[in-house]
């Protein structure tokens, strides 16, 4: 088997050192990175971003081959976006906005909202016993994953889903008395565990979700969304 993991974090590691150093094989690595991810882990026949498939993509009929981890694909989706945004490349944008579109409808919470940790390929029962909690890191990558897709596309249904998981975050996970932010929330919104950071959670992905999502923002002010 083979994770996404190592791809798309390839992917973000080479577009930092691009940016910071100019590492001169940069396009490389993101293209090589971005082809095993749309090749390999992107299923348009059934809409959906594996979170491991076997050596070649293909798909693993067991529980570790369909559980897919919602979060984890909408974090790639706007590393792909954001690649886009810097080649000026409307099918890689379109790409990442087809794999949170996609992870979305898998992963959003209806009842309860949130996004699900784990969910199973087919709605079968997942094995890890924490599938249906809501952790702290997905619900950041979806804000920034949301904020973009509208910043690129001007489509409304990005602007709401955006809306839809800052808020519920936003009244959620912080924590009222102490600041930060909660890591660790039952299904329907409580706090698990009053603990901010473990082995697990440290600070990373709530303060880059805001300085991301600021330098949109800052962006918004003087470009305007695309139609």
């Amino acid at each position: 088997m083979k994770s996404i993991g190592t791809p798309m974090i390839t992917l973000i590691s080479a577009q930092e050192l691009r940016g910071s150093i100019g590492m001169p094989d940069a396009e490389q690595w993101i293209d090589r990175s971005i082809d095993e991810i749309r090749n390999d882990f992107v299923k348009p026949e059934i809409e959906c971003v594996m979170e491991t498939v076997g050596p070649d993509g293909e798909i693993l009929d067991h529980f570790d081959g369909r559980t897919l981890n919602p979060g984890h694909a909408i974090e790639a989706a706007w590393f792909i976006m954001n690649e886009g945004r810097f080649r000026k490349d409307h099918e890689l944008i379109k790409l990442g906005c087809d794999m949170l579109g996609w992870m979305w409808k898998r992963g959003w919470d209806e009842e309860h909202g949130g996004l699900f940790y784990f969910r199973d390929l087919y709605d079968r029962p997942v094995q890890e016993y924490w599938h249906d909690m809501k952790f702290w890191w997905p619900h950041n990558e979806t804000v920034i994953a949301t904020l973009l897709a509208y910043h690129l596309t001007g489509e409304q249904r990005y602007a709401q889903r955006h809306k839809m998981v800052h808020e519920w975050s936003y009244s959620h996970f912080p924590d009222s008395t102490h600041g930060e932010w909660f890591g660790y929330l039952h299904r329907d919104g409580s706090v698990s565990v009053p603990l901010k950071g473990n082995l697990w959670k440290g600070p990373f992905h709530l303060p880059r979700m805001q300085y991301v999502c600021w330098k949109i923002l800052e962006k918004m002010k003087t470009t305007p969304t695309s139609a």
